[in-house]
Parts: C-alpha cells; structure tokens; sequence
C-alpha cells in the first residue's frame, strides 16, 4: 500500500502531460512568452491599431451612387433584375387573388383538409380553429397578404435550397465551397442584407421575397445535402447493379431515401421565412408584419398581439403539418387527396354563392383594449416601486450596471492582441489549429473593419444574455427530462416562445424594462431559452436507460444521477445547446438596436433607416465575423473530425 501511494503522485504528472490539451496549453504559454511582451511594446494603448484599419465607406458608398443612378436604364436592371420583381409580384399577386377567391371558408376548409391528410382529426381541428382565431382577431386580410407573401417565398426558398442541396450533396468539393457561403447567409443580420435588397428592387414585396429567400434557404440547402450524402449505401450499391445511370439513382433512390431530411428542410423553411414576416415589413411588404411593425412604432402592444397571434398560429400548424408529413404517419393515397379537393372546392363555391367570401366584421374580436389596460396595469405596478424585489426597472438598472457594464468595460479594456490570444486559446482547446486560425482571422477582420469597440460591446451583451439563458435553460431542461408532465406543460409555451416574431417580444420588454441594452438582452434570452431546453432535455433522456439503472442500482440519489451520468453522457447535446443558445441570442442582440441596445445592433439599423450602405453593411459583415468566433468557439470541431492537431 505505500509503494503505490509513494508512486501515485509521481505518476500523475506523466499522465497529465500525455492529455492533448495539456500539450496544447504548453505551446499556448510559450508562444504567448514570447509574443506578449513584443505586442505590449508596440502596442502598449491596447486599442486596435488605425494603421490595421480598412475605411470601406467610399467604395461603399460608390457602388450605392451607382445603383441608384443606374436603377432605371442600366441593362441589367432592366432585363434580369426587373423580371425578376415583375415575376415576384405577379405571383405573389397571384396567390392573393386565389385566396381571397376562396374565401375565408374555402381557405380553412383547405387547411382542414389537407392537415387531416396529412397527420388525422385532432390537427385538422387545430388547423380549423387557428383559421378561425385569425379571423377572430379581425386579421383575415392580413393573414391572408402574408400567406401569399409566404408561399411565394417558401417555394423560391426550396428551389434554391434543393439546387444548392444538390450541388453540395453531390460533389464534396461543391459542399466546401457552399458551406461557408450557406454560413453567411445565415448568420448576416437580415437588417443588413435588406440594405442592397432594397437598393436593387426598391421598396415593396420583391425585396420583401428575396430577402426572405436569402434567410430562409440555407436549411433547405443543408438538410437536402445531409439526406443525399447519408443516403443508404447498401440500397445505392443494389441500384446502381442494375445498371441505372445517375440521374435514374438520384430520382429513384437518393432523393426517396432523403424524404425525411427534405420534409424537415421544409420544415425548417417555413419557420425561418415566417420570422421574416415582421422584419420583411420594414421594407413595404404588407400584412401581419406591417402591423406588428405599426404597433411597435406606436408602443401599442395589444394591436402588437392581435397581429402576432396569427404569426404563431400560422407557424404552430406549420410546423405541425410538415413535420407529419416528414415522419409519413397518415395514408395520402390519390382517392384521399381527391375528395379532400372536391371537399375545398365546394365550400368555396358555396362560400362565392352565399356572399360570405369576406370574413364578418360582427364576428370580431378586439383584444386590443384589454390587453393595453393589462399592460399599463404591469406598468404602473411593477415598473417600479414594488416593496422588498423593487421594480422590473430596477432589476433592469441593476443588471445594467452589475453585468452589462462590467463585461464590457472588461472586453473594452484588454488589448486587442490579448483578445486575440484569448479566442485562439478557446478555439484551438476545443477544436483543431484550422479551427483556431479561423476564429483569429474572423475576431481580426472586425478590427480591420474599424468597428473593434462597437463589436466588443455587442459581444458583451451576447455573453451576458446568453449566461442567463443557459442557467434558465438547463434548469427547466432538467425539470422537464425527469417529467413528462412537466414537458407536456412547457410545450406550448416553448412553441409560442420559438415562433413568436421577433419584434414582438421588444414590446412588453420595453413596457416592463424601459429602453437599453438589459431589455435586449431580456428579449434575446426570451428567444433563445426554447432551443436550448428542447436541445438539453431531447440530450438528457437520450442517454443509454442501462446506465441510468446501474447508477440507481449503485445507491445514486438523483442528484448524484444527473450530475454523474446524464450530464457526462449528455455533453454533445449540451455543447449544441451552448452553440444554439449564442448564435440565436445574437440574433436578437442585434435587433435590440431599436430599443437601445446600440452597438453593431444600431449600426445596422442606422444603416438601413438612412439608407447608409457603408455603415449597414459593415456593421452587417462584423456581426457575421463575430457569429463566426463564437460558433468556433463552442463546437468541438476536433471530435467531429476525429483528427488531432
């Protein structure tokens, strides 16, 4: 017994040392010894450098002039351009005129009809009350211009999506080379690209379409490309014996084996393009979103809920009939579908012969006033002045100058280079050198930009509100893993929560908070909180019951269950929590310009209001930069690869 004890100290630093994060640690030290106290010597003021600096403003600025003077003669825009918003508008027009056509009756009985055969009775009857709730709300009209404005949308998004999908799910060349493309367009604020949308087509429903195309084809692409290259290879070996080429394999075997991942792509698309909806609004397309924009113009947060209920609705069922259709639990034979069209045909003509193709203005619902009253109630009474908690605005204050502001002075205040080494130690611990290298250049390029302490204010208020969101998200996420009551009560309000347009939650923020940077980030936690629960809980009851028993069998209590095996075991779905929960508090942080958030946030929207390229999208490019560094910097890029580095 005392020889192993003499040998186990020895020991343990030879076991240390041989941990490849260990090594990666060493080399860290050592060339931070030697370059710290050269970056120190030159750079001794810690702020970036002028001289490391790019001014895009006048090049900017000229390509803006040049559009604008070449808008109505330039070839281009006369024969590529102006067909395309010519087409855009006649089919979104189009769609409309059907709709309405229909009438409020033919519209929701072709909702019932196919959500009854696509997943049965009970979503049919939840597709015919949303229908129904959204005239209610005396919102048919523009329930109906951001329906049109959707499909539209949605259907060039999967065009787009599919070709892309294809091209990257064919080729792994094509796939390298989309990928950082596909990143970009996800992650570039939608204020941002709005700006050149707007420049090209003008204000109105084409830049309304295509903006939402750039935002919501992404998914499409990466889904198609996943279902294509994780296609069955045992079947594609079978197909291509029998002497198919390779169109007749992808038709007949690739594209059927991918249904799953397509169905979801879809999925995904809708939701994306209807979170579009309100910021699509800003730049002339009507609707729902205008009227939320409207309402948020005017602080009138219950014409801001009567307009977003039908946004939720809308995607709730959505996403429900798709996600039916991806899973295939319902028969869709032929006969089915065709009385399920007789089925609509009839109740519209009957509709068209009653006079009862408009939804009655009796059979209304104003929700308006009471929700107004119920806020300024809130107001009054939990502003401020509450005994003992204080109010809503003092937590506001108080998280302002106990968090916010400490966070960024501290990020404001180290040197530039510092921060650099930081985001390389963080990314190369985690990932490869690749990995690292990638996240240097991006934090690098937001000081050759000249935004370096706009954008470390910005990160100060993502690292905060995603702090708070992990600690909120992982302490429901266990309560709901451990029951399932509790996950039956919490999904609505996580689906409510998930599709909820985004400027919708800056209204009773700012009527509760006041303006600033802490109710953008209360709006940012409130947006990402559903992703991160649904990510952790799906993780924790994923993991493998027989370890779960043997611990139980051992004498664990549940403390010691969760903390020993279901979070160890749990740690892939945590870090995507953790990666999620960034990337989407992000989003948010960034929209919270218009409540004062300020930062890169306002820029972008500075940018947009005043038509101001330069500043728009510069501000645009190093929100992506820092989404880069941050997604870099909490996936394990190592792992997935299998390499070392």
């Amino acid at each position: 017994m005392a020889t192993v004890t003499a040998s186990t100290p020895r020991a343990l630093p030879t076991g240390l040392l041989k941990h490849r994060a260990v090594h990666k640690l060493l080399l860290i030290a050592l060339a931070a010894a030697v370059l710290v106290p050269l970056a120190n010597a030159r750079w001794a003021s810690g702020s970036w450098p002028a001289a490391l600096t790019i001014d895009l403003t006048k090049p900017l600025t000229s390509a803006s002039d040049w559009i604008i003077n070449n808008r109505d003669s330039h070839p281009l825009f006369l024969y590529f351009f102006g067909y395309v918003s010519n087409a855009v508008v006649i089919s979104v027009h189009a769609v409309y005129v059907v709709l309405l056509g229909a009438g409020w009756a033919g519209v929701t009985a072709l909702g019932a009809l196919v959500a009854w055969r696509v997943a049965g009775v009970r979503l049919a009857l939840g597709t015919t009350a949303a229908f129904l709730a959204c005239g209610l709300l005396g919102m048919w009209v523009p329930t109906m211009q951001t329906l049109a404005l959707m499909v539209v949308a949605v259907l060039a998004s999967v065009v787009v999506g599919v070709l892309l999908g294809l091209a990257a799910g064919l080729s792994r060349r094509m796939d390298k080379i989309l990928r950082p493309v596909l990143d970009t367009m996800q992650v570039m604020p939608a204020y941002a690209y709005l700006l050149p949308v707007v420049l090209v087509f003008g204000m109105g429903v084409p830049a309304a379409v295509l903006a939402t195309v750039v935002y919501a084809a992404p998914p499409m692409a990466r889904l198609t490309a996943l279902g294509l290259q994780g296609a069955d290879k045992e079947v594609l070996e079978a197909v291509e014996s029998l002497g198919t080429t390779a169109r007749q394999r992808l038709l007949t075997a690739r594209i059927p084996l991918a249904r799953k991942e397509l169905m979801l792509g879809l999925n995904q698309t809708i939701m994306m393009a209807l979170s579009m909806a309100v910021i699509a609004s800003v730049i002339g397309a009507a609707g729902l979103g205008d009227r939320v924009y409207q309402a948020l113009a005017s602080v009138d947060v219950g014409a801001a809920l009567a307009a977003g209920i039908p946004i939720v609705l809308l995607a709730v069922v959505l996403d429900r009939v798709t996600g039916a259709a991806g899973d295939g639990t319902e028969g869709q034979g032929r006969a089915g579908w065709a009385y399920a069209l007789a089925g609509t045909v009839v109740v519209a003509v009957a509709g068209r012969l009653l006079g009862r193709l408009d939804w009655p203005d009796a059979w209304t619902l104003n929700i308006a006033e009471p929700v107004n009253r119920a806020v300024d109630w809130m107001t009054a009474h939990l502003y401020s002045g509450v005994p003992v908690v204080g109010g809503t605005a003092d937590w506001a204050g108080h998280f302002t100058t106990w968090v916010l502001d400490p966070v960024r002075t501290g990020l404001q205040g180290l040197p530039w280079w510092s921060v650099l080494l930081i985001v390389a130690t963080l990314a190369w611990l985690i990932g490869t050198w690749r990995t690292a290298l990638t996240a240097v250049l991006a934090m690098a390029a937001i000081g050759v930009l000249g935004v370096w302490t706009p954008a470390l204010d910005t990160l100060s208020q993502v690292l905060a509100a995603v702090a708070v969101t992990l600690v909120l998200g992982f302490a429901t996420a266990v309560a709901a893993a451990r029951s399932d009551r509790v996950e039956r009560l919490l999904r609505p309000v996580l689906d409510v929560f998930q599709t909820m347009p985004q400027f919708v939650y800056l209204i009773p923020v700012v009527a509760l908070f006041g303006v600033g940077r802490a109710p953008a980030a209360a709006a940012a936690v409130v947006y990402a909180l559903p992703a991160v629960v649904r990510i952790t809980t799906q993780g924790l009851r994923q993991v493998d019951p027989a370890a779960m028993e043997s611990s139980r069998s051992l004498g664990a209590t549940s403390w010691q269950q969760l903390r020993q095996v279901q979070l160890p075991l749990a740690r892939p779905a945590l870090l995507l929590a953790v990666n999620q929960g960034v990337v989407l508090v992000l989003a948010v942080v960034v929209i919270g310009g218009l409540v004062g958030g300020g930062a890169l946030g306002y820029d972008t929207v500075f940018g947009l209001a005043q038509g101001d390229l330069a500043t728009g999208l510069v501000a645009g490019a190093a929100i992506v930069c820092l989404g880069l560094v941050l997604d870099r910097v909490t996936q394990p890029t190592e792992r997935r690869t299998g390499k070392g580095a």
